[in-house]
């Protein structure tokens, strides 16, 4: 995918006819967010919904590995309870401007998405992945708290297996995501673009006001619950990074990973 990188550092951007396509470019982390690409992201979304020309939105990794792999630890490990609740005011605002577009968004999986990349992925109109991605809620097994992940979760699979997956932390595959609804289709890893480009090429084609409307529709039914869950977030953050778990589960974790590369 080409892009415009003279205008993002941790993005990508191009257009193919009346789509818009995104690639989160941070492949060496797997894509994991940090502020700075949380704010292109954002910037880059509200750039392709002022655009009339632009109809349909795709979003997906660079890398081969990683459609996103969730919050960058090394980011969060820092935080106090005063952070906590500023990022999850950044989530507020990522998490209402994708539910508020006007324009259908489909998610082309190219790899893991975990965390707050799952997050993001569900929150898309259509996710197509291939073979090998794995999609899933492991934040517990990283000492945070999760709260945004299993709201968006209980939307969509009901309450008994969002507790399962979220208590568990456990990944699934793409099969296991297509067999419950989380993935719409599962394409051979070559065809995942252009799959996605006719997927939205398809959503593009249809008429502006109605996708708006019937978009808006679907936002304004789980609004009260968008905003509960936004609430219980920053109570929950706050009270969990004030005990200093979340910090020292992420330092083991990274002293880990750290140690595993030099063997």
């Amino acid at each position: 995918i080409g892009g415009k990188t003279d205008m993002y550092e941790f993005i990508k951007t191009t257009e193919e006819e009346n789509v818009g396509i995104i690639q989160l470019n941070r492949p060496k982390t797997l894509n994991a967010w940090h502020k700075p690409m949380r704010d292109e992201l954002i910037d880059a979304l509200q750039e392709y919904e002022n655009n009339k020309r632009i109809r349909a939105i795709i979003l997906t990794g660079s890398g081969d590995r990683g459609f996103c792999a969730g919050q960058d630890l090394g980011e969060a490990k820092t935080f106090d309870p005063d952070g906590a609740e500023s990022w999850m005011a950044e989530w507020r605002v990522l998490y209402g401007l994708i539910r508020s577009l006007t324009k259908p968004l489909v998610a082309a999986l190219n790899g893991l998405a975990a965390g707050s990349g799952f997050q993001v992925a569900l929150l898309a109109d259509v996710r197509i992945a291939h073979p090998g991605v794995t999609l899933g809620q492991p934040e517990i097994n990283s000492g945070i708290a999760s709260v945004t992940g299993p709201w968006i979760m209980k939307e969509m699979l009901g309450l008994s297996r969002t507790v399962e997956l979220t208590l568990m932390g456990r990944m699934m595959d793409a099969q296991e995501c297509y067999h419950i609804g989380l993935v719409h289709k599962i394409v051979p890893r070559e065809e995942l673009m252009n799959q996605a480009l006719q997927t939205a090429k398809l959503l593009a084609a249809k008429p502006p006001i109605a996708m708006r409307l019937t978009k808006q529709r679907f936002r304004e039914a789980t609004e009260q619950g968008f905003q509960d869950m936004l609430a219980a977030g920053i109570r929950v953050q706050r009270e969990s990074y004030a005990t200093g778990e979340p910090q020292a589960m992420m330092k083991e974790f990274l002293s880990k990973r750290a140690a595993d590369r030099k063997d």
